[in-house]
């Protein structure tokens, strides 16, 4: 499913504009980005939590020349599915 096919769906199952469901999923997925590059986690109940996960630097192989290269240390976000969409799925 696309961002616009997502929007579409919101819209006719809440009877709003797609403008203003395209507004609200636009600055949904900027306050996630934001609390998440400030540290923090984005629990909604039900479906699941956003979170930043620490990666530590390890070693590793290019596959093309088969060298040791180094891979730097970083954050990367997460999600985790909540028990009740998970329950969802299994159905």
């Amino acid at each position: 499913m696309t961002k616009k096919e997502l929007i579409g769906l919101i819209a006719e199952s809440t009877e709003a504009t797609q403008k203003s469901v395209d507004v609200f999923l636009n600055a949904f997925i900027e306050i996630v980005g934001e609390e998440l590059r400030a540290g923090n986690e984005v629990r909604l109940v039900g479906f699941g939590t956003f979170k930043v996960i620490h990666k530590k630097a390890r070693k590793g192989i290019n596959p093309k020349t088969l060298k040791a290269i180094d891979i730097p240390a970083t954050k990367t976000p997460k999600f985790v599915a909540g028990k009740t969409l998970k329950d969802r799925i299994e159905k």
